[in-house]
């Protein structure tokens, strides 16, 4: 199975280690230079993750995106949402014809609205049998030590599903398979606005006591919207990829959305907490595009409301959570 993965951050460099380990060659694409030549040289990212070591005889990596694509027949994206659609300008439905898509981002294109699946089929002609997601629960700084890590595969082709399992599954990775391609998709993205929700309230001053409540809430707000915007009967929300992946998102470490929330409840402003992250948050630009796309949908998100509020209409975090003190069940 020959697989190109774009994108050069954490999320990225975490799933090329996994490649290196299942597969005998691994096609790399990156914007930034500096990262081709710290590859090549040490095995290292030199900009995220540093200290994942890489297989640099297994990989081939380059900044021309078009030679990547060329390369392979599974095309793995890890590109953040908010630079999604511009990485892949200039880009035809040619260059995509019979490749497999498999998408690792966790949010939404701004540019259109859409999860990442739907902006490829609308995009470049993708059709359903060549489509997957790969979401978690993980964090990539928890892969780079190889701690144990289970990933969730998904796809409405079952023969695809099961070949990107067992390719991606190695000693320290397992993996199981889903048909839920846009309910892991929207969890990848929701899941983030309330790991922010988790860090704001951790920086007022809250305890695991109150987060766990918020942590309750958000999973059922999760329920409520993806039963309006994607219905499906046999979904389980306390399954891996939908509670596992809220659960490690709000209460990691290594939760750079919850750690942004912990810096706005703490009195950082978004321009302030963004420079001094120098990573991207996830969480502040699904905010955004959930409160657009609830318009269509009115689901009930009161805490994913409250976030997009803090966050894009200045308004008090204190006073926001407590409203929502209110309606906590």
């Amino acid at each position: 199975m020959k697989i190109a993965i774009f994108g050069s951050g954490s999320w990225a460099t975490a799933i090329v280690k996994i490649a290196c380990e299942t597969h005998q060659e691994v096609f790399w694409w990156v914007r930034e230079e500096e990262i081709v030549e710290g590859v090549k040289a040490f095995g290292h990212n030199p900009l995220y993750l540093s200290q994942c070591e890489l297989d640099k005889n297994k990989i081939t990596i380059d900044s021309d995106i078009k030679k990547i694509i060329l390369a392979a027949d599974n095309l793995l994206f890890v590109i953040p949402s908010a630079f999604f659609a511009r990485s892949l300008k200039g880009l035809t439905s040619e260059d995509f014809k019979d490749k497999n898509i498999i998408s690792a981002t966790k949010g939404i294109v701004p540019e259109t609205n859409q999860i990442v699946a739907e902006y490829m089929r609308d995009t470049y002609n993708i059709s359903y049998a060549n489509q997957a997601v790969i979401s978690g629960p993980s964090h990539a700084e928890e892969i780079a030590k190889e701690s144990l890590t289970y990933l969730t595969i998904g796809s409405k082709n079952p023969l695809l599903a099961k070949h990107l399992a067992d390719n991606f599954n190695c000693r320290y990775v397992k993996t199981t398979i889903s048909t839920d391609i846009e309910g892991i998709e929207y969890v990848g993205i929701l899941k983030n606005i309330y790991a922010l929700a988790v860090g704001i309230c951790k920086g007022l001053g809250s305890g695991d006591n109150f987060i766990s409540v918020v942590v309750a809430n958000g999973l059922q707000e999760m329920e409520n919207f993806l039963s309006i915007c994607s219905p499906l009967e046999e979904r389980n929300i306390n399954n891996l990829a939908y509670l596992g992946d809220l659960l490690v998102t709000c209460y990691s470490q290594h939760s750079r959305n919850r750690t942004f929330g912990q810096m706005i409840g703490s009195g950082y402003s978004v321009n302030s907490a963004q420079l001094e992250m120098k990573m991207v948050a996830e969480g502040y630009y699904a905010a955004n595009c959930i409160h657009e796309l609830n318009k269509t949908h009115n689901a009930e998100i009161p805490i994913a409301d409250a976030v997009y509020r803090i966050l894009y209409k200045t308004s008090s975090a204190r006073k926001e959570f407590a409203q929502l003190l209110e309606i906590f069940q």
